[in-house]
């Protein structure tokens, strides 16, 4: 992220080098160098601080890196950005000033932050919800159209926030999660959701970023991300990011740990097939902690619990669940021979699933066989995927080309001549389609553990608005501290929007219907359609009554038109005073 500013180039011998990029000129400086006695080799680290100006070889454009490196240079007079726009647009403001202040935010960030950095913070955490972004370089353009939590609504610069970025300490992220988790209440039985995903990050040298697989299972620098959500009660407890090279089965004990440390004990965790491991069960229960657990379909166990009991459930209406319009069973069994005491299996069947599962099993192995059709007499390799469904035929005699032809025909060693399906394996794929199996410690109904299990769709839902409705696909960030900050921001604004989505969800339910303005993102757009406007004395005024439909959103949130009158009174006193 670059400055709205041009500084000299630092003068700092020997540490300065450029990079050239396309058009660009990158300016890196240099701040460590070891020497590597086993490889007598010398390490040189280097950062980039800032981007060569082009009317200008001795000046440039500063990142958030520059500032670190650089604490004491002053950067020249930013362009005014304390104008206000003559229009705010407050809906969307009024909603999350109401849960901001349910949920006690400014409070607790007052114990750790100078109040005027809790506005910034709590405005940022805005931001992210309502822009849907998270680039400090676009929130004035925010601020100049919202009203803001900071003092006297004042509309701070992109540097001034890259300043505050990088200025916060871990230390208070750490505070307010004590804080959060000691007010939730650890006497009711809860269930929790665990699940993490990959962030990209487009930085450089910094520590938690790694070389991992993505989800899309890329190789590149991520680090990874991960929440703890109450299900029953439908809020995210605590976060963790951890480096990028770490799987997340192996990560499991450590969120174990942390939730004990948090004081959590009466407790079960919802987990994916993607953390079904022998030691992470064991680790669960010497913990003294439950849980619900997603198995992988194609798993021996999974197999041989289906075709044992195929047939046994699938419709017989005692065993229907129409909720979810599945059938199911349970079963009182061992997962390990070393289990301390027998797990309960949860075996569903859904015809639905089945229909479009084997259409989809169909489908590839009608192109794989169109693929292989092209290839034969060919020189050709074929990986595990096509080897798992067909016994492949080569002709052993045949030399390996020279060159000619196809580049791929000759580099392969081996003739491929004929191929068929081993259709076992097929079969055996197409009975368990539309099957799959929950287990749980805890002695409970199919119906019950897939309730809870259903649970976790919010945790999802989560990751899904932190990626798609607050920009945090990717993180543009230069330093350890700028990340973390951005993270902890993030989570600030999960919590905000995670009760947004609770209230339009409740108020839903209640009309028995779905209105498409029902939901986050449009409930924003059409709330931030109630306007303030600016009149030739300077004075804010709201510009029209509050139309139907958003009287309608207002209502889920526990706001009627009287208040939003109220709220934007007391927003153009505040803006008159500077208060």
């Amino acid at each position: 992220m670059y400055l709205d500013a041009v500084v000299k180039i630092p003068e700092a011998k020997g540490k300065i080098t450029y990079r050239t990029k396309g058009k660009s000129t990158y300016v890196e400086y240099e701040y460590e160098r070891t020497y590597d006695k086993e490889r007598k080799y010398t390490n040189v680290r280097r950062r980039t601080i800032g981007k060569r100006s082009a009317a200008d070889e001795t000046m440039m454009q500063p990142n958030e890196n520059f500032l670190k490196f650089f604490p004491q240079t002053q950067l020249p007079q930013e362009k005014d950005r304390t104008s206000r726009s003559c229009s705010l647009r407050i809906g969307t403001w009024i909603v999350l000033r109401k849960i901001i202040n349910e949920y006690k935010l400014p409070e607790i960030l007052e114990r750790y932050l100078p109040a005027k950095d809790v506005g910034l913070l709590l405005d940022l955490a805005a931001y992210s919800i309502i822009e849907e972004d998270n680039r400090a370089q676009h929130y004035p353009a925010y601020a100049y159209s919202h009203p803001l939590f900071t003092e006297g609504m004042r509309i701070y610069s992109d540097s001034r926030v890259s300043d505050f970025l990088n200025s916060m300490d871990e230390e208070v992220s750490a505070a307010f999660l004590d804080d959060w988790n000691e007010e939730r209440d650890h006497r009711e039985k809860i269930y929790v959701s665990y699940d993490s995903t990959s962030k990209k990050c487009r930085a450089g040298d910094l520590r938690i970023v790694e070389k991992g697989h993505s989800k899309r299972n890329e190789e590149t620098d991520i680090f990874n991300y991960a929440i703890i959500y109450d299900t029953m009660n439908r809020e995210p407890l605590f976060y963790e990011i951890y480096p990028g090279s770490i799987n997340d089965t192996s990560h499991l004990k450590c969120t174990v740990d942390k939730a004990k440390g948090y004081g959590y004990h009466r407790i079960g965790f919802v987990l994916d097939r993607g953390y079904f491991s022998r030691d992470n069960i064991h680790y669960l229960e010497d913990s003294g902690y439950s849980f619900i657990m997603m198995l992988k379909g194609k798993a021996d166990l999974v197999q041989k619990w289906v075709l044992e009991n195929k047939g046994s459930f699938e419709t017989r209406r005692a065993n229907n669940i129409p909720a979810y319009g599945v059938y199911g069973k349970t079963l009182e069994k061992k997962l390990f021979a070393t289990d301390k005491k027998p797990r309960y299996i949860h075996l569903y069947h859904d015809a639905g699933l089945e229909a479009h599962e084997r259409g989809e099993v169909e489908k590839k192995i009608n192109q794989l066989t169109d693929f292989l059709k092209k290839h034969l007499n060919q020189f050709k390799d074929f990986g595990a995927g096509v080897e798992s469904y067909f016994e492949l035929t080569y002709d052993e005699d045949a030399k390996k080309r020279s060159g000619k032809g196809r580049a791929e025909e000759a580099q392969a060693v081996k003739k491929f001549v004929y191929f068929e399906e081993k259709v076992p394996i097929i079969e055996l794929e197409l009975k368990l389609c539309g099957y799959f199996v929950i287990v749980t410690s805890e002695k409970m109904t199919a119906k019950e553990a897939l309730e809870i299990y259903k649970g976790r769709d919010a945790s999802e839902k989560l990751f899904l608005s932190d990626k798609t409705f607050l920009g945090n696909h990717c993180l543009r960030t230069g330093s350890d501290e700028s990340l973390a900050a951005k993270i902890f921001i993030e989570f600030i604004a999960l919590i905000i929007r995670n009760r947004m989505y609770n209230y339009l969800r409740l108020e839903m339910k209640e009309q028995a219907k779905k209105s498409n303005y029902m939901t986050v993102p449009a409930a924003i757009r059409e709330l931030d359609k109630i306007e303030m406007g600016r009149q030739l004395d300077g004075v804010y005024r709201l510009d029209h009554a509050v139309t139907k439909r958003q009287k309608s959103i207002l209502k889920a949130f526990g706001i009627d038109e009287g208040q939003v009158k109220y709220r934007a009174d007391e927003i153009s006193e505040r803006l008159e005073k500077g208060i």
